[in-house]
């Protein structure tokens, strides 16, 4: 066989779709992969019911549907302080992920540096790596994922082309402040540097914190690209709709990145949820009031129970402390990896082990997530205080 190419060499397949695979295998709980066990908005769902009779069901303009681009423009321009030309600064994407991709690829040359924090979502690296670019992480140091600015003034200094923030961060929660990203691109246009941010977490921040668009910043809109998506805001990760917003000449390159990779975002699924961008804020406020009562379920049952963990500012995810588990003979040597097996297959829950997120060494977190029903979650903490239970001796 002829040889593969070197780059595919340099990752693994996604760690976190990899517990999904084990957890299905052994019938456990899945806290892994984030994605909710509960039905989409009933709008949403009646109008895909009528799209599948009623159409479109061909290609989509490329860079995305006309009417889809409009709905977009007038929803994000709350965020944004602006409202984007829907024909020159929007690309639908096939979900968050080609969003990001398309991002990385628009604006890094192979052999540029790209900073990253670390924790990270892991396809951040993969990113980075199938563009040809180089990877910087920025560590967020636990348990606040605080970071050091000057850390990221020596990037630049060094010649980042980019930064990219997770804003709120998955996998610890971190909600960034005005104040965080306001320094940031302080320095961006200083060394004359994109940002590209994932907020696809926007709507999940639970008080007192509140999130902020880097691009609606003073100053910051020609050096920011926005990727964002409908999965979670909507609870439809399987419809793989997702967007990016960025000054004409960006979003002009990434246009041609976008066409070349997917074509098209799916042309009944952009119909169907227009319904879901007209939503009024009393929705967008519903489902914060929905996931911050999730949130105190589960970390009130961790508590319960004896397990450490971070309170994310936002997001649906949870990191949690299993070192007490690590100094028990059964366990002495494992990796996380090795211990979230065990879990899905003792316990019955799955997580992902922390070291998937981090640069540096790091084999005591697991991440896990609560966007479940609450009866599952109950369940989730009854199964893991037969965990806990072994702590007891």
């Amino acid at each position: 066989m002829p040889k593969l190419s070197d780059r595919v060499g340099t990752f693994t397949d996604s760690v976190i779709r990899r517990m999904t695979r084990i957890s299905d295998a052994y019938d456990a709980i899945n806290l892994s992969q984030g994605f909710p066990d509960f039905n989409p908005p009933k709008p949403l769902m009646d109008a895909l019911a009528q799209v599948a009779y009623k159409g479109p069901h061909q290609y989509p303009v490329t860079f995305g549907a006309p009417n889809f681009r409009e709905a977009l423009a007038k929803k994000v321009s709350k965020t944004l302080g602006r409202v984007p030309d829907p024909e020159t600064e929007i690309v639908v994407t096939c979900g968050g992920t080609e969003a990001m991709m398309s991002a990385v690829m628009a604006v890094c040359n192979p052999g540029d540096k790209i900073l990253v924090f670390s924790p990270f979502y892991e396809n951040y690296g993969a990113d980075a790596i199938l563009s040809g670019a180089e990877p910087i992480f920025i560590p967020l140091v636990p348990p606040t994922y605080d970071f050091d600015l000057s850390l990221i003034e020596d990037g630049f200094k060094n010649g980042a082309k980019a930064i990219i923030i997770c804003n709120p961060s998955n996998p610890c929660g971190k909600v960034f402040t005005r104040e965080e990203l306001t320094a940031i691109g302080e320095l961006a246009l200083k060394y004359d540097a994109f940002i590209i941010t994932d907020e696809v977490y926007e709507h999940l921040v639970y008080e007192p914190y509140t999130h902020v668009s880097a691009a609606s910043l003073p100053g910051l809109y020609d050096n920011v690209i926005t990727c964002n998506s409908l999965s979670k805001t909507y609870s439809i990760t399987g419809w793989r709709l997702g967007y990016l917003i960025a000054p004409e000449p960006v979003a002009e390159a990434a246009k041609k990145v976008h066409d070349f990779l997917t074509v098209g975002a799916p042309s009944p699924l952009q119909e169907a949820a227009l319904v879901g961008l007209g939503f009024p804020d009393s929705y967008y406020e519903g489902l914060r009031e929905l996931y911050t009562e999730k949130r105190k379920i589960f970390l009130d049952g961790l508590d319960s129970i004896g397990l450490r963990h971070n309170v994310p500012q936002g997001t649906y995810f949870v990191m949690v402390d299993i070192s007490d588990f690590l100094e028990l003979p059964q366990f002495k040597g494992i990796t996380d990896l090795e211990f979230c097996e065990w879990m899905i297959r003792e316990i019955g829950v799955a997580a992902v082990p922390g070291s998937s997120f981090f640069r540096e060494e790091v084999n005591n977190l697991i991440r896990l997530h609560f966007a479940r029903e609450n009866s599952t979650l109950e369940e989730v903490i009854r199964r893991l205080s037969r965990m806990t239970e072994m702590l007891k001796g």
